[in-house]
C-alpha cells in the first residue's frame, strides 16, 4: 500500500499502440488533453500493445521502464491515453506508487473545470460518480486488511464499503432526477422554439475547431472563447435575423475521438440541440493536417447521438493560419458513401455538403457564411398567395403575427394575402377547414431535399 499523491500536476504520459510507430497526431492531442487539465508534462513514454496484459495493460519489462522514467522525470502523476479496468488502474497505482488516471478519467476532469451552468454541473458529477462506481475499493484497502478474530482488530472494511456505494448509489439517483427536471424545461423551451418555426441551426465540430468564436461572430454573444480543448461545455443558444429572417443558433460542446460513453450518456440534453437542429453548422479546423480524419469523427459521433441524417454545411475556419488562404464558398461536395453507394456517416442521406472558408476570428467570409446560411433558410420558406373568407379574421391576426403578411387587398369577398411563411406554417393552413383558400401557387413549392 502507498499513500496517494494529493498533487498530481507534474504528469507522465504513456501512449499505447499496436502495429508501426505511434501517431504523432494522437500523442500531441494527448499532451494537449493533459495540459488542458492543468498537468505540467514531465516526459512520454510509448507502450507497443500486441497483447495487453489483463493485470496491468502493459508489460512487466515496460513497467519497469515507466517507473524508472517517473523517478528520473519527478511525475507524481500517470496519464494512460487507453481506458483501463479498476482492477488495472489499481495494479498500477501498486506498482508504480503513483496516481494513474485513464483517458476516461481526464476528460472527466477537464469537464469538471469546464462546466458552468447548474445543470451541467450535474451531467458532469453524474458521469464522473458512474466512473468511479467500480472502483471504491482502492479507496478502502486498508479497513479489508482483518487480523484473526480477536477482539477490536476485525476490520469493518467490507461493511464500509457497502455502505459507501450505497451513498454513491443514492447520490447517483437524485443526480438523475434532477436531471431528468433539467431536460423537461430544455424540451418545453426547445417545443416552444419549434412552435415559433423558427428554423434551428447548431454549430458542432471537434473540439478547439472555433465553434464558440464563431458562434459570437454571428451572434454578437459573449459566449466563453479560448484556444484549448473544451472550452465550451453548456449549450448556448441565440436568436439571430438572417437577411429579415429569424433563425434560432446554438452553440454546443465539441467532440473528441473516443469520446467516454459516460459523456454521451450524461450531456444527453446538451446533445438534443444537435440531434433536434434543422442544420448543422459542421466547423472544422482548415489548418489541421487531420482535418479530413477528424471530419469522419465528428460525424461518427453524430451519427452516434442520432443527428446523422441532419443536413450540414461544412464551415472551414481558422484560414488566417493557412498562408495565401482566402474566404472563398465552394459548391456541394459529393456525399460520402460505401462501395455499395450507401451514404456514410456524415453523408445526410446522400445529400452533398456545401462549403464555406473563413476565418471567424479575423471575420473573413462572415458574409459568404451568412448568405449561404440565409440561401438555406430561404429555401425552407414558402411565397404564396391565400384567400381568406370575412369570417377568418382569427386566422388573419395569425398571420400578422407571425409577420409572414408582405401584401394584402379586401373586397366583399374578404381578403386577399400575399404571404412569406415557413412550409409547417404553410401546412397548417393548407389543413384549415373551409378556412383558407391556398393559390396554386403553394403546392408548387417543393422543399429543398437538402434540408
Amino acid at each position: 500500500m502507498f499513500e496517494r499523491s494529493r498533487k498530481g500536476e507534474h504528469a507522465l504520459l504513456i501512449q499505447p499502440h499496436s502495429g508501426g510507430p505511434p501517431d504523432e497526431a494522437e500523442l500531441e492531442e494527448f499532451a494537449e488533453l493533459a495540459r488542458s487539465a492543468g498537468a505540467t508534462v514531465a516526459t512520454l513514454v510509448t507502450a507497443r500493445l500486441d497483447r495487453p496484459n489483463p493485470a496491468t495493460l502493459i508489460g512487466s519489462g515496460k513497467l519497469e521502464e515507466v517507473k524508472a522514467a517517473c523517478e528520473a522525470s519527478g511525475a507524481d502523476l500517470v496519464l494512460v491515453n487507453h481506458p483501463l479496468t479498476p482492477g488495472q488502474e489499481r495494479n498500477l497505482e501498486k506498482a508504480l506508487e503513483r496516481r494513474v488516471v485513464d483517458r476516461t478519467g481526464l476528460i472527466l476532469d477537464i469537464f469538471a473545470q469546464r462546466a458552468r451552468s447548474a445543470d451541467g454541473k450535474l451531467q458532469v458529477e453524474l458521469a464522473q460518480l458512474k466512473h468511479m462506481a467500480t472502483r471504491l475499493v482502492r479507496g478502502w484497502t486498508h479497513l479489508e486488511r482483518q487480523r484473526g478474530g480477536s477482539i477490536g482488530l476485525r476490520g469493518p472494511g467490507e461493511t464500509q464499503l457497502e455502505t459507501d456505494r450505497r451513498l454513491l448509489q443514492k447520490r447517483v439517483d437524485m443526480l438523475q432526477k434532477r436531471l431528468e427536471k433539467v431536460e423537461v424545461q430544455r424540451t418545453q423551451m426547445r417545443r416552444a422554439r419549434v412552435r415559433s418555426e423558427m428554423p434551428r441551426i447548431a454549430l458542432v465540430g471537434y473540439t478547439n475547431a472555433g465553434k464558440s468564436t464563431l458562434f459570437n461572430a454571428l451572434s454578437g454573444a459573449d459566449a466563453y472563447a479560448a484556444d484549448q480543448l473544451f472550452a465550451t461545455l453548456d449549450p448556448t443558444v441565440r436568436r439571430i435575423v438572417l437577411q429579415g429572417t429569424p433563425v434560432v443558433l446554438a452553440d454546443t460542446v465539441g467532440f473528441v475521438r473516443d469520446l467516454p460513453h459516460e459523456l454521451v450518456a450524461a450531456f444527453r440534453s446538451t446533445l438534443s440541440e444537435a440531434r433536434e437542429a434543422d442544420l448543422l453548422l459542421h466547423v472544422i479546423d482548415a489548418a489541421d493536417p487531420l482535418r479530413e480524419e477528424r471530419i469522419g469523427q465528428v460525424d461518427a459521433v453524430l451519427a452516434e447521438i442520432g443527428a446523422g441524417d441532419i443536413p450540414q454545411l461544412l464551415v472551414y475556419n481558422k484560414i488566417d493560419r493557412i498562408e495565401g488562404a482566402q474566404a472563398r464558398r465552394d459548391a456541394p461536395e459529393p456525399a460520402a458513401a460505401d462501395a455499395s453507394g450507401a451514404p456514410l456517416p456524415g453523408g445526410t442521406l446522400g445529400v452533398a455538403r456545401e462549403r464555406v472558408w473563413i476565418s471567424a476570428r479575423d471575420g473573413l467570409g462572415l458574409d459568404l457564411l451568412q448568405a449561404a446560411l440565409a440561401a438555406r433558410v430561404a429555401q425552407r420558406r414558402v411565397v404564396a398567395e391565400i384567400d381568406l373568407p370575412s369570417g377568418a379574421g382569427r386566422l388573419r391576426a395569425r398571420l400578422h403575427a407571425l409577420d409572414a403578411v408582405r401584401g394584402e387587398s379586401q373586397d366583399e369577398h374578404g381578403w386577399r394575402l400575399q404571404v412569406d411563411l415557413s412550409e409547417a406554417d404553410a401546412a397548417r393552413l393548407a389543413a384549415q377547414p373551409d378556412g383558407a383558400v391556398l393559390r396554386p401557387l403553394l403546392p408548387e413549392v417543393e422543399a429543398d431535399p437538402t434540408l
